[in-house]
């Protein structure tokens, strides 16, 4: 099949380079033209400009936008009065589901039909391959199996393989178990991938606090500070524990219960720089932890796992510091406390014996 990308980012890119793997054209568009070259040199059909990709391609259309969410509308704008009635625009970014159902109602007035692909594989897509959930008319869906065939994981065999298994799914559970599915009408593949990515952020926090315990487990070795203000480490010899955490890591990935692909990536991580010198651990998240939120207020579900993971990220930008100041305030206040400023900690004498 015929497809125009438009947005050559990581994960836009890596798409057409897979697609291009699996025999379907691509047509590519991007505000970089060193973007849009790049894959040139790989086989791909460079456009200028969004005219110029509406131009390569042959009716019906099937233009993908992968560009963030918050372009997303503003792309819509420019796209859209290029195409004709029948043609395809599937949105593969983390959007908002709602934000696909509005825009699966209005596209269809002009008789464009409007797919929302929830895409997730990160950097490591292109060879693994990528998840898809996707919402929209199920005939269209359908007709655009071929290129969810060879995206998804199970087309890894390559092209021959991809095109031997069949051009559809007669069954939504054969569908899942290669690696895509049709969730539902338009809207229903970004709320999919909104609640996956919202496990996403509960996953890795759990990760996370578990390493940051076995780091700190050293903590009977260091001198403890004595005050009114400080909580006493009452059983130092509890705590007298150096733990390789990239070893840790890596045994956990071999047997494991926890074991996950989550877990590979940070035990890679921590392989090559143990103290994650590099990383300030300012962790930002693109939207999709508060729209699952949102959904479990309006649906009357309890996440506390997932909240926790989500204000967790924004204490680690700093986000908490005025709450603290304000809390330090009042302990001052009612109680005379003075804050307490924790001191580097350096080796007791008896942990050097």
């Amino acid at each position: 099949m015929q497809v125009g990308m438009i947005g050559l980012g990581r994960m836009g890119a890596d798409i057409v380079r897979r697609l291009t793997q699996h025999g379907h054209q691509c047509v590519v568009h991007d505000v970089r033209p060193a973007a849009i070259a790049a894959l040139e040199a790989e086989g791909a059909v460079g456009a200028d400009s969004l005219a110029t990709m509406v131009s390569k391609l042959s009716a019906p259309r099937t233009v993908w936008l992968m560009v963030p969410a918050a372009t997303v509308e503003e792309t819509l704008a420019q796209i859209t009065p290029l195409l004709s009635p029948g043609d395809i625009l599937i949105d593969g970014g983390n959007s908002h589901f709602r934000d696909g159902i509005r825009r699966g109602a209005e596209l269809g007035q002009k008789q464009i039909h409007f797919v929302d692909v929830g895409t997730s594989g990160g950097i490591a897509g292109l060879k693994r391959g990528y998840c898809l959930m996707i919402g929209g008319e199920k005939d269209v869906v359908t007709h655009l199996t071929p290129i969810f065939r060879a995206l998804a994981p199970g087309g890894n065999d390559g092209p021959e393989a991809v095109k031997a298994a069949g051009q559809h799914a007669s069954d939504d559970r054969a569908a899942a178990e290669y690696g895509y599915l049709h969730c539902g009408q338009h809207g229903a593949g970004h709320f999919v991938k909104m609640v996956h990515n919202g496990i996403e952020y509960g996953m890795m926090a759990a990760i996370a606090e578990g390493l940051n315990i076995l780091k700190q487990a050293d903590i009977g070795k260091h001198a403890q500070e004595v005050g009114a203000e400080i909580t006493p480490l009452r059983n130092p010899e509890y705590y007298q524990y150096d733990f390789a955490l990239p070893e840790i890591a890596e045994v956990w990935r071999h047997g494991s219960v926890i074991d996950s692909w989550l877990l590979d990536r940070i035990a890679g991580a921590l392989r090559g720089d143990p103290a994650l010198s590099q990383f300030a651990g300012h962790v930002s998240d693109s939207g999709e932890g508060r729209w699952t939120l949102e959904a479990a207020i309006d649906e009357a579900v309890p996440a506390p796992v997932l909240s926790a993971a989500l204000f967790s990220r924004f204490s680690s930008r700093g986000q908490d510091g005025f709450a603290n100041q304000v809390l330090s305030a009042m302990r001052h206040a009612f109680g005379g406390h003075h804050e307490t400023v924790a001191k580097a900690s350096v080796p007791s004498s008896k942990s050097d014996s």
